[in-house]
């Protein structure tokens, strides 16, 4: 039976554009925390030797907005990702959503030529009519009738799944623009330490051990 072999490549690209859009577009750098936790009082300091300047989250989150972000992306792709600065994600979601636009293309064209040479064989057989068989492209001719009728319809359901991957790809790029976004206000420690100290606990007023995370230096 006929089997196109750019099928298979196809659905080869569809499936690793998804996945490389997905593990890149996860990628979280983190960020020094110029504060730690006192084990003792359970209140928070700031680390007298920290040279980080501290920025009030509400003010950033108000200069810096998850809904622009997210509405930029879903008019223009990538948009987002260059208003949060993540200019290196730009080619990334281009290349995705352009290779998912070539399949398609590619698919569309091949279903067209196999509907043709389906329909010709078909009109050919039942009606006697040859007017659309001398319309298929000649490489179509060796092949048998059901086989074209086999291959219209995989290429057809392609498309569809074609058109579903370039959604899910679009609102990935919105999802990843809107989720930047709302980490440009938080700070994430790589220096975390948990140790167990036993004693009293002003803050559940209770003797035992207690689980202290110190965050930062």
């Amino acid at each position: 039976m006929f089997q196109p072999t750019n099928m298979k490549i196809s659905k080869f690209l569809i499936l690793v554009v998804v996945s490389t859009l997905i593990l890149t577009l996860n990628v979280v750098q983190a960020q020094d925390v110029p504060v730690v936790i006192d084990g003792d009082t359970t209140q928070l300091r700031t680390t007298p030797d920290s040279q980080i300047k501290q920025v009030d989250n509400d003010s950033l989150k108000n200069i810096h907005s998850p809904r622009k972000a997210a509405i930029r992306s879903a008019l223009i792709p990538g948009w987002g990702q260059a208003y949060n600065k993540k200019y290196w994600k730009i080619p990334i979601v281009y290349g995705a959503l352009g290779t998912t636009a070539g399949v398609f293309v590619f698919n569309l064209q091949t279903y067209k030529e196999l509907r043709v040479a389906y329909r010709g064989k078909y009109n050919a057989r039942v009606f006697k009519d040859s007017t659309d068989y001398f319309k298929m492209e000649t490489r179509y001719i060796p092949i048998s009738e059901e086989s074209l009728r086999y291959n219209r319809n995989e290429f057809r359901r392609n498309i569809d799944y074609t058109v579903l991957v370039f959604i899910v790809l679009w609102g990935l790029n919105v999802v990843d623009a809107t989720v930047d976004a709302h980490l440009k206000s938080f700070d994430v420690s790589p220096d975390l330490s948990l140790r167990i100290k036993p004693g009293h606990s002003e803050l559940a007023n209770t003797s035992g051990l207690s689980l202290v995370l110190q965050i930062g230096k």
